[in-house]
């Protein structure tokens, strides 16, 4: 398993855009509510931890909060926003409402070197109505805005930092290099979370859970469960079948090409149904599109389960999700 980084979702609407600017990194991160289970996060074996931003304010009843296992992990930390509020607050600093919302580019002004941003005046961008007033023992202020006496702060014994404004977002100029240096610098990880990596590890743990088993896939043609399929033939070759339902809806040839390419690509031979008159059947003076859903699915869900009967109902399904079906079925 590569390096990983645990994001802590405290509700910031940036928290998918820090997960893609360190996987942009070639370095492995997953987002995690901020309240979800310690032994769920510990299972990611995170090296790191980042702390999203967030609408709260760390004063009032109710406001997310910072599980105490995050600090015990001994493991580096980059608070964002919310997140250096509520990594202050947690320690024993002081955070406060500010006298003016602050929302938009800003001028800062580093106190002083330090491993996460140059001794220089940066543009960044802000959005936050709370300031940090007192540091936590142990803290240094990094910089200074007109807005925020304190805008960034660091523990660099215990490898602790956060900043007021948002490093992910490309109105902060430096803002991917104060990431870099976070991760590569002060968190010492290594970029291995490349294709390669990935597909050798998914080999193996396929080939971990599958064992002699028999495996099935529903291939559609497109590119999620085409590859999908690929990779876990890869894994276990001639234990996979794969079934390609011919619904009648592609495009001229298509289904011979999907078919070609299999077979040339990855050396797979399709299992095809041909469902096409029973489709159009089906389909005929329906023309509501929710309907015609349901009726689309339901069906390529007949062929399939038929295929999987002739076949001794495989125990393994093959099923292409990606990451934004998670993202989607996941978001509250």
């Amino acid at each position: 398993m590569p390096d990983a980084v645990a994001i802590l979702d405290f509700g910031s609407q940036y928290t998918q855009l820090i997960a893609r600017r360190i996987r942009e990194m070639q370095v492995y991160c997953e987002i995690f509510p901020w309240d979800a289970p310690k032994d769920k996060i510990l299972q990611l074996n995170p090296k790191a931890f980042i702390l999203s931003g967030g609408p709260a304010s760390v004063y009032e009843e109710n406001a997310p909060t910072l599980q105490d296992f995050v600090i015990q992990s001994g493991s580096p930390i980059l608070g964002i926003c919310y997140g250096m509020h509520i990594l202050a607050h947690h320690l024993g600093g002081q955070v406060t409402s500010s006298d003016a919302r602050e929302y938009g580019l800003a001028e800062v002004e580093a106190l002083g070197d330090n491993a996460l941003f140059p001794a220089s005046s940066m543009t960044v961008w802000m959005s936050h109505g709370d300031r940090t007033e007192r540091l936590p023992q142990g803290f240094a202020s990094l910089a200074t805005s007109g807005n925020s006496p304190i805008c960034a702060m660091a523990d660099a014994a215990r490898r602790y930092y956060a900043v007021q404004f948002h490093p992910e977002v490309r109105h902060t100029k430096l803002g991917r290099q104060l990431l870099e240096n976070f991760i590569f610098k002060i968190c010492n990880l290594k970029a291995e979370w490349t294709a390669e990596n990935i597909i050798e590890q998914s080999v193996e743990a396929i080939r971990k859970q599958v064992g002699d088993r028999h495996v099935i896939s529903a291939v559609s043609g497109g590119v999620d469960s085409s590859v999908a399929t690929a990779l876990v033939h890869r894994a276990i070759g001639d234990q996979l079948s794969a079934v390609f339902v011919d619904t009648g809806m592609l495009r001229k040839n298509e289904v011979q090409q999907v078919e070609t390419a299999f077979a040339k690509h990855i050396g797979l031979k399709l299992i095809t149904v041909h469902g096409s008159d029973d489709y159009f059947t089906a389909l005929q003076g329906v023309t509501e599109p929710e309907q015609k859903r349901k009726i689309i699915g339901g069906m390529f869900i007949h062929f399939f389960e038929e295929e999987a009967q002739r076949m001794g109902n495989p125990e393994f399904l093959v099923q292409g999700t990606i990451y934004p079906d998670v993202v989607e079925s996941s978001a509250p």
